[in-house]
């Protein structure tokens, strides 16, 4: 896969927890370092963390489904921008949360890099090393969500545009990109 694709798939993945940043800017209105930081960390590592998990388990089903591989990346990216559009377009921006607990940032880090554990299992499955997409998809998750917050803290009012929407996009682009690229 080439660079280009690992760095439009983790600003897919990234939009969640872009998304959720920008919200806890919202929620904080003065942004510190002491605040932004936690939240930045958390989303990045688990968004990096994340697809080892499911590389593991790709790798694992990667012999029984290689002739399937590119159906299989496309199904579960088209699946995972869908559903990230289809969420924010019911939910909107109805995001309530004390992003300084870290109980809290720990849950949404967690639930905001689900979509990268689905991801991970499409880089086992394309036997894919790891190295390189983890730490792109770390760092730029932590930039992303450190922009988010002050962002958020900073344009309260101008909150009406979509990341997730964007995100979800973006994952359905690579989808089509990769089926067409195997038929």
């Amino acid at each position: 896969m080439a660079l280009i694709d690992m760095f439009l798939i983790a600003f897919g993945l990234a939009m969640d927890s872009f998304a959720v940043s920008i919200t806890a800017g919202l929620i904080l209105k003065k942004c510190k370092i002491k605040d932004v930081l936690p939240i930045a960390v958390y989303m990045g590592f688990f968004q990096g963390v994340m697809p080892v998990f499911g590389w593991l388990a790709g790798k694992e089903l990667s012999q029984y489904i290689q002739e399937y591989d590119h159906w299989i990346a496309f199904v579960l990216l088209l699946f995972i921008g869908g559903k990230m559009i289809y969420e924010n377009a019911i939910k909107g921006n109805k995001h309530c949360f004390n992003p300084k607990k870290h109980i809290v940032l720990l849950g949404l880090a967690f639930a905001t890099s689900v979509d990268a554990l689905v991801i991970g299992v499409n880089f086992g499955i394309l036997q894919m090393d790891l190295v390189v997409p983890i730490i792109i998809i770390g760092f730029t998750t932590f930039l992303l969500s450190f922009v988010g917050v002050y962002l958020g803290s900073k344009f309260q009012k101008l909150y009406a545009f979509k990341m997730e929407t964007i995100g979800g996009l973006v994952l359905i682009a690579i989808a089509c990109k990769i089926l067409f690229e195997h038929l």
